[in-house]
């Protein structure tokens, strides 16, 4: 197995550099590793492993690769997984060709994020487009998240439509659902398996349907509506084990004006995640910063990087000096500021007292 612990740590492979020694094996069977870009996925099925029956790669990004290599079948391919962080819009150009070189695959799992132009990956594209194209397919498990822009929201299906897509599926076990967000004009699909194994769960919104996500490590929440308190208490309880959280969401919370003003905030529950170790409220409403500052809302861990706008977080901590975002803010370890940020202050530094401190969006 060639990964660490942390899902962000990959292995840089070189195996097309001509000058370095070839890397071959005949006895290797299994391998299990994370890596930069498809084109490494392809360059580890290249014939250099001739015996491999098992290869589960996670990858950071699905670009075509600069000249199409590696087209031979591979018959001694037996179990296959492939996830990928970022969204691809080579699914037809790459990923099902790559699958369609597995003539004998018993095991399939795929977990990707995919931008189309036409139409959302459904229950009909999985069965005709892999499950009838793979005879000894004996199992398969998947999460493929559908993006599109600039749609018109009385041309795409609703939940049901979608659901109903997968009535014959072999595994009945399937969850699904669509988001239309009006103001961005986009649109979006999460079909999975369940339960499901995929490290990463992009665009969550106020639609998410809840479960148990053990495996995933990563997550954004999107939406244009409010997120309020409880939906962050499900999202904890729903990730247990996330390491990366974004947000992006410029809606006020509707809830937050009660709770302050029947002065009810200490009643809330604590949302605590266990092993948050990065978070971005970049692009959002002050609202969301208060919602994982206030250590009456948020229990952070120590060690935090945490990506944010200069001026939001100026206002929501008043100026480096309120005592209800104290406590989180003591426990961030990286900062990094965007947006019109001045020159570091002693208030600053003082409030993040062990934090390194960054401007990224800087020249």
């Amino acid at each position: 197995m060639l990964y660490e612990s942390s899902y962000k740590n990959r292995v840089r492979l070189l195996l097309d550099d001509e000058f370095l020694p070839t890397f071959r094996s005949s006895t290797l069977l299994k391998l299990n590793i994370r890596v930069q870009c498809f084109d490494d996925c392809l360059h580890l099925l290249d014939g250099r492993f001739n015996q491999l029956h098992t290869l589960c790669v996670d990858l950071v990004h699905i670009h075509h690769p600069q000249e199409i290599i590696n087209q031979g079948d591979l018959p001694n391919l037996k179990c296959f997984s492939l996830s990928c962080y970022l969204a691809t819009s080579y699914y037809n150009a790459l990923i099902l060709p790559l699958l369609y070189r597995m003539s004998n695959l018993e095991q399939l799992g795929l977990y990707i994020e995919v931008t189309i132009n036409t139409a959302f990956i459904d229950g009909n594209h999985l069965k005709r487009d892999i499950i009838n194209r793979m005879s000894r397919l004996k199992q398969f498990t998947f999460y493929i998240h559908s993006f599109m822009i600039n749609c018109n929201q009385l041309d795409f299906p609703s939940t049901e439509d979608i659901q109903r897509t997968f009535i014959d599926f072999p595994n009945n076990n399937i969850i699904s659902y669509v988001d239309y967000f009006p103001e961005a004009k986009e649109s979006q699909c999460h079909i999975y398996s369940y339960p499901s194994f995929m490290p990463y769960y992009d665009n969550i919104t106020n639609n998410f349907p809840g479960g148990l996500y053990k495996y995933v490590r990563a997550i954004s929440l999107f939406d244009e509506y409010p997120f309020e308190h409880e939906f962050f208490l499900q999202i904890q309880k729903s990730f247990p084990f996330i390491e990366e959280l974004s947000v992006i969401n410029y809606k006020s919370q509707n809830e937050k004006q009660s709770y302050e003003s029947n002065n009810d905030c200490q009643n809330l529950s604590l949302i605590e995640y266990s092993f948050l170790n990065e978070l971005a409220i970049v692009k959002g409403h002050d609202d969301y910063i208060e919602q994982f500052l206030f250590n009456t809302k948020t229990y952070l861990q120590n060690n935090v990087l945490l990506h944010i706008n200069y001026e939001s977080l100026q206002r929501v901590t008043h100026n480096f000096t309120r005592e209800n975002t104290r406590i989180n803010c003591a426990k961030i370890n990286k900062l990094q500021l965007y947006g019109e940020a001045t020159c570091p202050n002693s208030s600053l530094q003082e409030y993040f007292p062990y934090a390194k401190i960054s401007y990224p969006g800087r020249f």
